[in-house]
């Protein structure tokens, strides 16, 4: 297996980043280095404003919620929340609805009492592998996660879903105001079937589709080994239509797909 830590891995990251972030954005979008405020604020406007039929449609999906809302939750207030589960559901209210008060049920059930969070002494075993980075921003202002596939070891089920709810917690902690979504980068060199876990796989998919709907803007996938495909054709099927758009496998010398 590939030494990940080693000098000519690290640059090749590094490149396979920079790449994405140059040319997997468009050139009308706004870098958050640019020092352009105005053109920052009107980026941000386009992201935070709704559509009448949006308003509308939230104002129902808030009502009906507040109905069957046994834990008074918070998250019923925030109305760009409720819009990211309304588009996962093709704007259909009811079927919002059902999935924003799973997640509130899941949310209580999952996280720790009182309205905690996660950290690293829940998953100790998931943090010594040291897999999981965030390296900045792309030019939309969008922050990246980074994944090294290649060092991932399939430990205890329950663990590895801890540490995925802190890892999407960090992430949309990391956001600018008025964004909403994060880029993810999965880097599978030195991937080998010691890393294969497909169980681990399905488990972070649902929390991602789940529970955290519309926060993924892209995944690319780099330096993708054929004997991952085993692994991916297992996983594919359980990818909703809205998500497998944004998944990418990058190759810095050809276009992404």
């Amino acid at each position: 297996m590939a030494d990940l830590n080693s000098t000519n891995n690290q640059e090749h990251t590094h490149q396979t980043i920079t790449g994405i972030i140059s040319t997997g954005t468009s050139t009308s979008t706004v870098s958050t280095t640019s020092g352009n405020e105005e053109e920052e604020k009107e980026l941000v406007i386009k992201v935070v404003e709704m559509s009448e039929i949006e308003k509308s449609k939230v104002t129902i999906m808030r009502a009906l919620v507040h109905t069957q809302d046994r834990w008074n939750s918070k998250e019923v207030s925030d109305d760009v929340m409720l819009r990211r589960f309304l588009r996962a559901r093709d704007m259909d209210v009811e079927k919002a609805s059902h999935m924003f008060l799973k997640y509130l049920s899941w949310r209580q059930s999952f996280m720790p009492p009182n309205g905690g969070c996660f950290t690293h002494s829940d998953f100790p075993d998931e943090i010594a592998q040291n897999k999981f980075f965030m390296p900045g921003h792309d030019k939309q202002g969008r922050p990246i996660a980074l994944v090294f596939g290649g060092r991932h070891k399939q430990n205890d089920l329950d663990e590895f879903k801890r540490f995925v709810v802190y890892v999407l917690d960090k992430v949309c902690a990391r956001m600018p105001r008025g964004h909403e979504k994060f880029v993810a980068i999965g880097d599978l060199q030195g991937w080998g079937y010691a890393n294969c876990d497909v169980r681990g796989y399905l488990a972070a998919l649902s929390i991602l589709q789940d529970f955290y709907p519309e926060r993924l803007g892209k995944l690319f996938i780099v330096h993708v080994p054929y004997i991952f495909m085993t692994a991916w054709k297992i996983v594919y099927p359980f990818i909703d239509k809205n998500t497998r758009k944004k998944v990418h496998n990058y190759n810095p010398y050809k276009e992404i797909h």
